[in-house]
């Protein structure tokens, strides 16, 4: 399949689904089915990960406090170099045609902005404050023996949850 074709196929889609789940559920999904140990390669990416995210304090509550009270850089460098790192991925994406390594077309959606992210943006910032956490090293803390984070990750998914009752009637 061509990009051109992604593209029209994406098209089509959110121009017949007014909820926009199209866009939700991403332009590159494989149709590929592969046996399980493929998967391996996903459990060793999320350990290494793990594993930086504890090396680089990350998952540091004080780390997260001394952040949102401006007392240290730290996190604010960790975070704008992964920001400068994304922007350089995407672009070397975009300007190359970089593919899949089963060869099929990357496309990046454009996304609208709407005073949804502004919401959506205070409450993940005021959960991130309050618990210590955000989600990506959740499952870091929790491997590295703090059980209490379980209460976070439990609030986590309900919240995931409410959030999929309540989508159809949230602004998008």
């Amino acid at each position: 399949m061509s990009k051109g074709e992604v593209v029209a196929e994406f098209r089509k889609l959110t121009d017949t689904d007014p909820e926009g789940r199209a866009i939700d559920s991403g332009l590159n999904e494989s149709r590929l089915s592969l046996p399980w140990w493929h998967d391996i390669k996903f459990l060793i990416a999320g350990a290494w990960f793990g594993l930086l995210l504890v090396k680089s304090e990350v998952i540091s509550w004080f780390r997260i406090q001394e952040m949102f009270r401006l007392q240290s850089f730290h996190m604010y460098g960790i975070i704008g170099s992964a920001v400068l790192v994304g922007m350089l991925s995407l672009w070397i994406i975009r300007r190359f045609g970089i593919r899949t390594i089963y060869g099929e077309p990357i496309v990046v959606a454009d996304k609208k902005f709407h005073k949804g992210n502004i919401y959506g943006s205070l409450l993940f910032g005021f959960g991130w404050a309050m618990t210590g956490a955000c989600p990506g090293p959740l499952y870091a803390q929790l491997g590295t023996g703090m059980l209490v984070i379980g209460v976070t990750i439990i609030s986590a998914l309900a919240g995931t949850w409410v959030y999929g009752l309540l989508r159809s009637r949230l602004p998008h």
